[in-house]
């Protein structure tokens, strides 16, 4: 099977879990591992990861917490798994010619290197402000989360006809 990583699975609902937030909320890790039924120290170590690719960004102490680095809408599914994954490649001989000795003359070789590069311009186009909005099933989980007061700084995002996300 051709698929990313579970990190990368992973990464990708914490960038969402907060991009269905409001700007600038910072939420407690904890908080995302639970609601987004994520194994606490896998979810610390994917933080700790997206924040330094300049995804996401944190502070310490009473109102601290994990937020988005910039708004939702300059943050794309390609940049969070180049983050992860360390880009994109369809097989070894993409990102590295001198893998295949026969690399310069194969016909699938050209396939693969295309295809790659739609797969990675098509991930770059997918925001995460855009998949806020996408699935009226996480904005309960979010209200949720909202409800129970962890999230600081949330006014709750507008999702679909006006509804929280």
């Amino acid at each position: 099977m051709l698929g990313i990583s579970r990190q990368t699975d992973y990464a990708a609902r914490v960038v969402l879990h907060l991009a269905c937030l409001a700007p600038e909320a910072k939420v407690p890790i904890a908080d995302i591992a639970k609601h987004r039924m994520l194994p606490l120290e896998f979810v610390r170590r994917i933080v700790g990861d997206l924040v330094r690719a300049g995804i996401l960004a944190t502070s310490r102490g009473s109102g601290g917490g994990v937020r988005l680095a910039r708004p939702a809408a300059e943050i794309s599914l390609g940049e969070v798994v180049h983050a992860m994954e360390g880009g994109v490649a369809l097989n070894h001989c993409v990102s590295d010619r001198r893998v295949c000795p026969l690399a310069a003359a194969c016909p699938v070789q050209s396939i693969w290197v295309e295809a790659t590069h739609v797969l990675d311009s098509y991930l770059a186009s997918v925001r995460f402000d855009a998949l806020a909005q996408r699935s009226e099933a996480h904005q309960p989980a979010h209200l949720r989360v909202q409800a129970i007061g962890r999230v600081r700084g949330a006014r709750g995002c507008a999702g679909p006809k006006g509804a929280l996300a």
